[in-house]
């Protein structure tokens, strides 16, 4: 019963051009640290399972860490909606530089493969939070071109991770792929918690801990499934089908739970709006596909191309020209033309169409025809990845922003996990036939190997096999991993034909922060704080209410003004009528 007043006590955030770069600036520095972190492993995954004996398992160094970002993405949105952003972000940064430590410590896999996922606890938080705040300080309109530099960084991350991975394998020490996020991550925090101008709440809403139990279990389970069935355990084994009937009955409950409580953490009602339920699918299919590519094309290089391990993540060098000129061009240009419909179109048959020439990789493709099939993989996924997220936001209240971007995230990152474990072990699986055939084909059978098997082949052992042992090897490695792209190509065609149906809505000018009355524009941004009038009900979520909750404000219209829907006004706050949007006077502008 406080609240009320208490808003109206509170004085609202100033949004100045310096706020917004200063607050920027912190994001893009914590958005850095956990893209960084997804593809740091990726070249030197194969000597660091072969190290510590877990070359079979080897699915799970990637699939562990977004298995844990998976999770707690929904909670990070959600409670970032109910408590303010900041406490929890630099939360997450604290958790993510505690689990780095802790994995490059790690003595044995499976304690590396513990510490990984609580290092995706705080990974999960730090991409949520970073994209939600940016919706908090930037209209729609705008943000276009403050995603697309996001998805430059996530290009530029995506690359320098399997390069620096690479390089500190070769040169210095695997661990170093982990410990290089410790200093990173304590400058982070400490921008953050200078530079992080953003309002606290005080909600008396319980927290949904039944919610919170099912999907975990849910999304832990299914995870299991797609990791062990096929290798680990047949497809009709006990432990796969108890799995199997577990994921059902935890999604099942999970649904009946969040359709009953007051306070869901995925309100169900989110899925009856058709922008964000068309954005999310897209969003689940972009990551089953584009993660599983780019964790195993290291290993390619490394072995099937005889390529080092430093020269494997340099190679991915296009993919980040091609994420870094689509993603950026186009961000500018939605924001210019207000027009997005176009970009998930062409990115998604762009990135489909490269993922199957990738097939065609063998052994003696040349450096020059695989980069030019990675640059196009990367040009069409930049036209997607930012705007989908940008979509999302738009089509929501904005005291919604953070529930329905990680929501949307989390559905992305059910597919890149399913996607990267459910790959790992077509390949792994594929790769243990045709290392044996190869052995069983080598004169004198594998002793000649020196008992060498794929739990413990690494790109060193594989480089000083005999001549005729080692081309054996390096064969089954293409062989095994090539075709293997094929079961996603028609994930992107799936991903193309839903973004046929995505509606074309009017992006809102209007910052989430200030269409909740927490902050208004400084003189430099315009002065008072800008709305949407009447918006159109397609851009409204299921709940009934418009993004801004404008729709029943009265308008005070120039002489000679018409007021149309979707028209933009400017909001006028008196000091008698506090910070609430909906009792400032608006005039057409």
């Amino acid at each position: 019963m406080s609240a009320a007043p208490e808003t109206a006590e509170k004085a609202p955030i100033v949004l100045t051009k310096k706020t917004i770069v200063l607050i920027f600036s912190a994001l893009m520095a914590a958005m850095f640290l956990a893209t960084l972190d997804q593809t740091i492993v990726s070249t030197a995954m194969p000597t660091i399972v072969g190290e510590l004996d877990g070359v079979e398992h080897q699915a799970w160094l990637v699939t562990i860490y977004l298995l844990a970002m998976t999770i707690v993405m929904p909670l990070y949105g959600k409670f970032g909606d109910m408590w303010g952003r900041k406490v929890i972000f630099l939360i997450a940064i604290a958790i993510f530089v505690v689990g780095s430590f802790g994995s490059g410590m790690s003595q044995n896999f499976w304690e590396l493969i513990a510490w990984r996922g609580f290092q995706g606890l705080g990974g999960g938080g730090l991409m949520i939070l970073s994209q939600a705040i940016i919706a908090d300080i930037i209209p729609a309109s705008e943000r276009g071109k403050y995603m697309g530099p996001l998805g430059g960084l996530f290009a530029i991350s995506s690359v320098l991770g399997p390069v620096l991975g690479g390089f500190f394998t070769q040169h210095m020490d695997w661990r170093w792929c982990f410990w290089v996020n410790v200093p990173i991550g304590i400058i982070a925090f400490f921008i953050a918690l200078f530079a992080l101008k953003l309002p606290s709440h005080k909600s008396e809403k319980k927290v949904d801990v039944l919610g919170i139990i099912f999907m975990m279990a849910a999304t832990s389970q299914l995870i299991l499934v797609t990791s062990w069935g096929g290798h680990d355990y047949d497809w009709n084994s006990p432990t796969i089908i108890s799995l199997i009937i577990g994921t059902v009955v935890s999604a099942l409950l999970f649904v009946y739970v969040e359709s009953k409580v007051s306070n869901p953490i995925i309100p169900i009602t989110l899925f009856k709006n058709r922008t964000f339920v068309l954005s999310t699918v897209i969003g689940l299919l972009l990551g089953l596909g584009m993660f599983s590519a780019m964790a195993f094309l290291p290993t390619f290089m490394q072995m099937a191309s005889g390529t080092d391990v430093t020269g494997s993540g340099l190679l991915m060098l296009p993919m980040m020209a091609g994420v870094m000129l689509t993603s950026i061009v186009s961000g500018f240009i939605v924001s210019k033309t207000g027009k997005y419909k176009i970009y998930p179109l062409f990115g998604t048959l762009i990135a489909g169409l490269a993922l199957a020439w990738m097939t065609t990789m063998t052994a003696d493709t040349s450096m020059v025809l695989i980069g030019c099939m990675i640059f196009t993989m990367g040009f069409g996924l930049g036209l997607v990845m930012q705007i989908i997220v940008l979509v999302i936001q738009n089509s929501v209240a904005p005291e919604m922003v953070g529930t329905a971007t990680s929501t949307n995230n989390y559905f992305r990152e059910i597919g890149a996990s399913v996607g990267t474990a459910l790959f790992g072990s077509i390949f792994t699986s594929r790769l243990a036939d045709k290392v044996g055939d190869a052995m069983s084909q080598a004169p004198g059978g594998a002793a000649a190997a020196g008992g060498t098997s794929t739990d413990s082949l690494t790109p060193e052992s594989v480089s000083s096999l005999p001549g005729p042992i080692h081309d054996l090897v390096v064969n089954a490695y293409a062989d095994a991993l090539a075709p293997s792209f094929w079961y996603m190509v028609p994930v992107f065609l799936v991903a193309f034909v839903l973004a046929c149906f995505l509606p074309q809505l009017k992006l809102s000018d209007v910052a989430g922060m200030v269409a909740r009355g927490e902050a208004v524009y400084g003189d430099d941004m315009g002065g008072p704080s800008r709305g949407v009038v009447n918006p159109s009900p397609d851009s409204a979520p299921a709940d009934g209410h418009s993004p801004q909750r404008l729709s029943t404000v009265s308008v005070e219209v120039e002489p000679g003004g018409q007021v149309e829907p979707g028209d933009h006004a400017v909001a006028q706050h008196r000091p008698e009528l506090g910070t609430d949007p909906q009792k400032a006077e608006y005039r057409l502008r």
